[in-house]
């Protein structure tokens, strides 16, 4: 027995004193431990036909290194947007389809959730009901009117989701709840809503604005034939002002069919012609003397714009 390790034998156990240093593992004792250790398995060699060969153990697969859980949370870890931008107390958030907004909020406080004003609010969703208490106000009236989701945790160190419905969007919003941090209110604004707006806004003056400038009364021939088929889109009229070719529409043509137009030659050869849309116009940027707007395959409508006479103030039609 090694001099530097002390036993003490109490009963039937045998304990080592605590006075004593790491005992050295014996040499036997090493080789059992050496003997019952797992072997790794051969490598397998596949045959030519692809099959192993016999007597020869396949290897386990390993785990992916991506699971379909692991995408979910990495998905949603790079979708959820912290708050970075505030309007005083309350924190702004560009709004984005499929975004996860984080929201801090602490027991005692109240949470205030601003929709977009004149959004109407749908359903209010959240994964825990019990410990948190979750309400829906509104403000302002008519337009102006907006909806509000109120949240409060019951304690600190909760988290959840909510998920809110409106007629316009689907927020998804990720909460937490801290000892005291907590924000005032939260909102959004809304880019692609700014562009749209921005786009109807344009559609609307380049509606409003004159189908040309300059044009003069006395400079206008109105002498125009529009026979053929009577679809809903057949033009009104048609008239030039010496260089250019106005074709007008009814009001529907600017959100209905825009059926293109052709130039008949002389022998009897039809072309397309460039021009422009304004409103519930064509402007053709030279004359004609035949032209159609063709619609459809199978059953084509036809219908024929031609100039007349110079002295000719009133057109035909049938």
């Amino acid at each position: 027995m090694n001099v530097n390790h002390l036993f003490c034998l109490s009963g039937a156990a045998l304990l080592l004193c605590a006075a004593a240093p790491a005992p050295v593992i014996p040499r036997f004792a090493m080789a059992a431990k050496a003997a019952v250790a797992p072997k790794p398995l051969p490598k397998v060699h596949v045959a030519r036909n692809g099959g192993a060969k016999a007597g020869v153990h396949h290897a386990p697969r390993r785990h992916p290194r991506w699971t379909h859980a692991s995408r979910v949370a990495a998905a949603t870890r790079a979708a959820t947007e912290e708050a970075t931008g505030f309007v005083n107390a309350s924190s702004v958030y560009p709004y984005a389809e499929g975004s996860v907004y984080h929201v801090y909020t602490a027991p005692g406080r109240i949470t205030d959730i601003a929709l977009q004003p004149g959004e109407t609010l749908g359903a209010v969703a959240a994964g825990d009901t019990v410990r948190w208490i979750i309400g829906d106000t509104a403000s302002g009236a008519g337009e102006t009117k907006r909806s509000h989701v109120l949240v409060k945790p019951s304690i600190a160190g909760l988290s959840t989701n909510l998920v809110i419905t409106t007629d316009r969007h689907v927020y998804h919003l990720s909460l937490t709840s801290t000892v005291r941090t907590a924000l005032t209110a939260l909102s959004w604004t809304y880019p692609q809503d700014q562009l749209i707006a921005l786009q109807k806004r344009a559609e609307a003056a380049e509606a409003a604005a004159p189908v040309s400038s300059g044009l003069s009364i006395e400079q206008l021939h109105f002498g125009y034939a529009v026979t053929g088929d009577k679809p809903d889109w057949r033009p009104v009229r048609a008239f030039d002002d010496g260089r250019q070719t106005f074709i007008e529409f009814p009001a529907q043509i600017a959100t209905g069919v825009a059926p293109p137009l052709f130039v008949v030659g002389a022998n009897g050869s039809a072309e397309l012609v460039n021009y422009r849309m304004r409103g519930h116009f064509y402007v053709v940027d030279r004359l004609f003397d035949i032209a159609e707007l063709r619609f459809g395959l199978k059953r084509q409508q036809v219908v024929r714009i031609t100039r007349l006479g110079e002295g000719l103030a009133s057109r035909r039609a049938s």
